[in-house]
């Protein structure tokens, strides 16, 4: 579709497509509860407290958060206990791990209009792969752009022009949707991309700092269209290759 005005998509991937946030507490919960039964000694509100104040210092893909946990409340790393958590985490998150509704069909239904279609996510690269292959989205995105391709996290302009780039249009022909104001929408708007914010997907992390949570309020006003559900992806689309006049 040579002609339309949108000939681009591009997604963040945890809490626009799946329901990152869930997914993690649910597997933080059920190793907190292994680590117990396992003997840790600690209620497990106040573990739940400590994991979360690690991720908040280290990043919420920090990937040897229970032997800092650990070290940090039991003064050495015990491996039976580790193992417990680690076992119970991956468990929770594969069974929690899910698509948002009606992202399977939005998909396929921009694949068969030819729009080109990348995810721009600051996750690890492996980790970004791992849960697009675990969401049975591996074909959808030839294109995955990951904090470790860039070395930098949105808003910088750089992975949103290496996604432009790969794409092949400029950045008045795609559409960037994501959750997360300041990053996705203020990063993408910076360069004059259209901007979607998912406000279905706008869930902050246990105990972050209620400031944050104004500031990205601040940030979402900046958004040109805002969803309540993926599949009203395909209506701003709609309306952006129309013209802006309601389909």
């Amino acid at each position: 579709m040579q002609g339309r005005p949108i000939q681009a998509v591009i997604f963040d991937l945890d809490n626009t497509l799946t329901d990152f946030i869930k997914a993690k507490d649910d597997a933080i919960r059920a190793a907190v509860d292994a680590m117990i039964d396992a003997g840790l000694r600690l209620d497990a509100d106040t573990a739940h407290r400590r994991l979360y104040a690690i991720y908040e210092r280290e990043g919420i893909e920090y990937q040897k958060v229970f032997n800092r946990f650990l070290q940090e409340t039991a003064g050495r790393v015990e491996d039976r206990v580790l193992a417990a958590a680690v076992i119970a985490y991956r468990r929770a998150r594969d069974g929690s791990l899910v698509l948002y509704p009606h992202a399977v069909m939005v998909l396929n239904r921009l694949l068969r209009e030819g729009y080109g279609l990348a995810v721009v996510s600051d996750a690890p690269r492996f980790e970004a792969w791992l849960r697009l292959c675990r969401l049975g989205l591996q074909h959808h995105f030839d294109r995955v752009f990951t904090y470790d391709d860039t070395g930098v996290r949105k808003p910088d302009p750089l992975p949103f022009n290496l996604a432009l780039r790969e794409l092949r249009v400029r950045p008045e022909q795609a559409v960037m949707i994501g959750d997360w104001p300041s990053r996705d929408i203020r990063g993408a708007k910076d360069l004059g991309l259209h901007t979607v914010w998912a406000r279905y997907g706008d869930k902050a992390p246990p105990y972050k700092d209620p400031a944050l949570d104004a500031a990205e309020e601040q940030a979402a006003l900046e958004a040109e269209f805002v969803i309540d559900d993926l599949a009203q992806l395909l209506d701003v689309l709609d309306r952006i290759n129309n013209g802006g006049k309601e389909v």
